[in-house]
Order: C-alpha cells, then structure tokens, then sequence
C-alpha cells in the first residue's frame, strides 16, 4: 500500500506549535487552576530555605531552644503546603492533559472517518494509529508539563530575588550559570527536533509493519512467509532502534550539562560565602540559605531543560496530527442538502440512474475507469452486472453511495442527484454487501444491528431469516448473543456472508448492492446464499454485481460491461442465446475457467 506524503506547506513547521496554541487555549480554565496550584507549592517550598536560615541565625546562634522551635514549626506548616499542592498541581495537570488528549482523538477520529475513500486507499493504517495514539501522547505530555514548568519557574525568580535581596554579588555568583543554560537549551532544541521528528516517523512505519502482520497473519503463514515479513520487521525496528539512539545521544549531550551548571554556581557559593562568613560579613545561616537555594534550583532548572525537549517533540507530534485534520475531506454534504422523495405506502423506490458518467480513480482523463457510461435501474428491479476482471463493475457499486465523486455526468437515486444528498441520508438508503465480508468483534445480533444498534430482537430476528442465517445462529451455543472474532473468522465464509446480508436487511435501503456476495463461498453452498438473496431482491431496486450464471440468473435484467461502457443487455437468457461476449465471460468464472 502506498504511503501518503504530504507535500509541505511554506508553513508547516509552525502547524505544530498552532495545534499546542489552540489545545492549551481550550484548556485554560483548568490549565490556569493547576497554576495556581503550582504557584502555592512555590510559595511552600521557597519559604523553607529563608526559614531554615531564621532558625540558624536567630534560634541556634543564639542559643534560644524557643526560637528553634517556633521556626522549626513554621518550616513544617510551609513543608506541608508544598506537599498538599505538589500533589494537587500534579492531578490539575494530568487531568487537564488527558482530557485535551480525549478531545484532540476524538476530533481526529471523526475527522478520519469523515475523509473520503480516496485518502484511505492510500494512507497506511499504522500511519493513523501512530498519529491518533503516540503523537497525541506527545502533545498531552506538554499540556501536563506546562502548570509544572510555570511553577518551576516561579520558584526560581522568587528565589532569584530573595537572593539578590540579601547580597547581589554572591547571588550573581550563584546564578551566574543561567544564561549558559538558555544557551544550551536553544542548540539542544535545534538538534533534537529532527531527531524526534525521524522517530516518530519511524514508529509510524514499524506500526504499520506490525499492523499489517497481524490483519494478514492467514496470508503470511499460507505462504510460510514468516520470515519475510520477520525481516520487515527487523528493519524497521532497527531503524527506530537508530533514531532513539540519535536522538538519546542529543539528550546525553545536554541533560549533563544541566546537571553541571548550578553545582558550580553552588562551588562559587561555597568559596566566596564562607570567605564573607569568616570574616564576619555573612552569617552562618545566610550561607546556608543560599546553598539551600542553588541545590533546590537544579530540579527546576532540569525541568525547564526537559520542557524544551518535550514542547519539541510535542511540536512535531503536532505537526503530523494537523496534516491530518488539515486534510479536508474531498466528498462532503451540499450546502443546502434535498430529501429523498417521500413515496406512498407499498409503491417501490430507490430508482437509479446513471448519466454520462465519467470515472478515473487517478482523476485523470487517460485513466479513465467508466466512460460516458449509462444505466437506468427501475424502483423495485433489479440488474445484474457483468464483465471481465477490471471493467469497472465494483466502481459503480462505489459511486452509488458516493464512496467517490464522478469526473463528469451525474448519479441519482429517485430523480435526486447523489451530490444533492446529506452522505448520512444517501447511505441509509443504500445497502451493501461486499465480496469482502467484514464482521466486528462483537455478537452477532449487534454486527446485524450494526446500523441500527436500538433495533427490537424481533427485528434483527427477521433480517436473519430473510438472509437464511437464522437456523444456524440459534445452534451456536449463545445463539444470537455469541460474540465472533475478528473479522468473523470463527464463522464459515457462507455465515459471514449472510450475516452481513442480514445487516443490509436489517437497514432497510431503498437501494440494495449485492457486490460479488456469492464468490467467496463454496459452490457447494451457494445455492444457501443464493436462496436468501432472491428472498432479499424480491421488490426491492436491487444491484447484483457476479459472475456466476445462477447468481447472476436472479435478476430481472442483465447488462454486460467492457472498458467502462454498457456493450449489452437484456435477460440472462437472451444475453446466453444473442452474445458471444457474455458467453466468454461467465465461462471463464466457471471452474477450470480462465478468470479474467
């Protein structure tokens, strides 16, 4: 599958950073509750040192056990502030953090499933797991990280003037170090950025490798291709193994140095303040204050070190989210959308036609698919249609429920035009079942209610006696509350197959599309599916796509397609009896056939 890659646009590194802006602007309310938080732990922990030094100076110096003690309580009160605020910024934090993550998959999921068909024939599926969960990690880390960087950074201004309240020059000698640290912060980040951006690249692929293992874990071992798909695997996975290293290796060069810097603001301190303790200028408690505030700045200053990081990583976490919701989606509701023609009780519906259509998966007039192609379908009759391997049948299923847009001439359902439709209005109209079945990891009553999740037992009863699957569901052992594995896969491709005719049933479409619903079952049991689907077709507008000639006998007329065009029509019988094209293809569907 190819891999979509956007081009970038002039300002596309910035589409990170805007996502950031919008996702923490939303949350500010609760972000601004969690500073507030922070900023009572501050005022806790930096009242600590200053009373630690009233209690050396003023009880211990002295000699009186009272003022140690008085002291000794009041460093306690402040100990027990910090405490009960570390804990509540911490929850205000990551509450607010996971609840703009909630939001953001949220908006991404549906933004996913309202993309048109088009965007997912190319995009991987590892690509949109990775940027719905790891990016979207990435940037509720920064939202967690932003009440506690703003409160580490408060505590280092409020010691910073306390400090420098007391005596400038040995306060400038302890925090001299600090503009070293912006210095190394701002090479860090503009190292680490493409690093991260490389990894999350990356993890993406290996996802999608990991993915498509697993979804094709039947054709991997059909072929004994375990070690072909092993080797995929492996590269991938050294390939993140690479970029975690380079990026590991930026870390390892910064996170010392932070490391470093204050501890030699803390050596200064110690020199020149027990210089000016000697000499009587400084007292003892002073001095101890003071190494009290360079060794509490060091965690600060690391946080502010790993908020660097983490806003760069959450930037280009942000900037693979935006492409996706920047992504607009190419088949989407009319402005002012019509209504599908109200139809008096018992008269047939869900009419079709097409006119002039024009179709290229490409968009492109040499790669064209159907070329000025034209079907009138009555309400309540059905049509078969023929071809070879190619000629654009399965197309025409698709444009029906406008799965993509035609380049030229139109589609409409009872005299209204498909583009004039609400998609939501247009495809609860029209049901399909493909040659593909895909049933959910769920019961079987809810993957035959899956349109319609509030439908009465009674109902969903009867869509399954319609499809002829009922018989079979009330001997498993649970009956219609037996929950099936993925994709079905406990149940033979004839139950699949007619389950998923039962969900069509159960939606009641005006327009049914039956898109090779025979080909994947044995021939011995055909005739079962065969059954069901005559009982389903019966006054219902109904479009067969086949080619087997007993399937394709159930409709009430047939029209037979090459190159993307109508080159016949008429009764299976008459097409049998008058075209030697039609002849060739529904031999070469027959066993020992040659399919085309």
């Amino acid at each position: 599958m190819e891999t979509v890659v956007s081009t970038p646009a002039p300002d596309e590194g910035r589409s990170g950073w805007r996502l950031l802006g919008r996702t923490v602007w939303e949350q500010r309310g609760g972000i601004a509750l969690g500073v507030t938080a922070g900023l009572c732990w501050t005022g806790g922990k930096v009242a600590v040192p200053a009373l630690v030094r009233q209690a050396i100076d003023r009880g211990i110096a002295s000699g009186s056990s009272e003022e140690v003690a008085r002291w000794a309580l009041w460093i306690g009160l402040s100990g027990l502030v910090a405490a009960i605020f570390t804990g509540l910024r911490r929850y205000l934090a990551f509450y607010e953090a996971r609840k703009a993550e909630r939001r953001l998959r949220n908006r991404m999921f549906a933004h996913i499933q309202a993309l048109h068909f088009a965007y997912h024939d190319r995009m991987q599926t590892g690509q949109l797991m990775s940027r719905a969960n790891t990016d979207l990690q990435a940037v509720q880390g920064i939202v967690t990280m932003i009440p506690l960087t703003i409160s580490n950074l408060m505590a280092v201004v409020a010691a910073t003037v306390i400090m420098l309240s007391i005596h400038p020059l040995l306060a400038l000698l302890a925090l001299g170090t600090l503009p070293f640290v912006n210095v190394l912060g701002k090479r860090f980040s503009s190292r680490l950025h493409p690093a991260v951006r490389g990894l999350q690249e990356e993890s993406a692929q290996l996802a999608s490798v990991v993915e498509e293992s697993v979804a094709g874990v039947r054709v991997i071992k059909g072929f004994g291709a375990e070690r072909v798909q092993h080797s995929r695997l492996s590269k991938e996975a050294d390939d993140v193994f690479g970029m975690a290293m380079l990026a590991a290796r930026v870390r390892s060069t910064f996170l010392p140095a932070i490391e470093l810097v204050p501890n030699l603001g803390l050596i200064a301190v110690l020199a020149y303040g027990g210089h000016l303790v000697l000499a009587g200028q400084l007292t003892i408690g002073t001095l101890i204050m003071f190494n009290f505030f360079v060794l509490f700045l060091v965690n600060p200053l690391r946080m502010l070190g790993q908020i660097i990081a983490q806003a760069q990583r959450a930037a280009a976490a942000g900037e693979r989210v935006s492409a996706v919701l920047a992504t607009a989606p190419a088949i989407a509701d009319p402005d002012q959308p019509r209504q599908l023609p109200e139809l008096s009780q018992g008269a047939p519906r869900g009419a079709v036609r097409f006119e002039g259509a024009r179709f290229g998966y490409a968009g492109e007039g040499d790669a064209q698919v159907l070329g000025d192609f034209d079907l009138r379908v009555p309400a309540g009759a059905s049509v078969a249609i023929v071809g070879a391997t190619g000629c654009g049948k399965s197309t025409v299923a698709k444009l029906i429920p406008r799965f993509y847009e035609l380049d030229a001439g139109s589609v409409s359902i009872d005299g209204v035009d498909v583009r004039e439709l609400a998609l939501s209005d247009l495809r609860s109209n029209v049901g399909l079942v493909f040659e593909d079945t895909f049933l959910f990891s769920d019961t079987i009553a809810a993957n035959i209610a899956f349109a319609d999740p509030d439908a009465e037992r009674a109902q969903i009863e009867r869509a399954a006696r319609l499809s002829g699957a009922h018989d079979f569901i009330v001997e498993l052992p649970e009956g219609y509350d037996t929950p099936i594995g993925e994709r079905g896969f406990s149940l033979s491709g004839g139950q699949r197959q007619r389950i998923a005719i039962a969900r069509a049933i159960l939606a009641d479409p005006r327009v049914l599309i039956l898109d090779d619903a025979t080909s994947s079952v044995d021939p011995e049991k055909e005739h079962e599916i065969r059954e069901a689907m005559a009982e389903v077709m019966r006054g219902r507008t109904t479009i067969v796509i086949a080619h087997r000639p007993a399937t394709v006998a159930l409709a009430d007329r047939v029209v037979l397609m090459a190159d993307g065009r109508i080159v016949a029509e008429g009764t299976h019988a008459e097409l049998l009896e008058h075209s030697e094209a039609y002849r060739q293809v529904l031999a070469a569907s027959e066993p020992g056939g040659r399919h085309g």
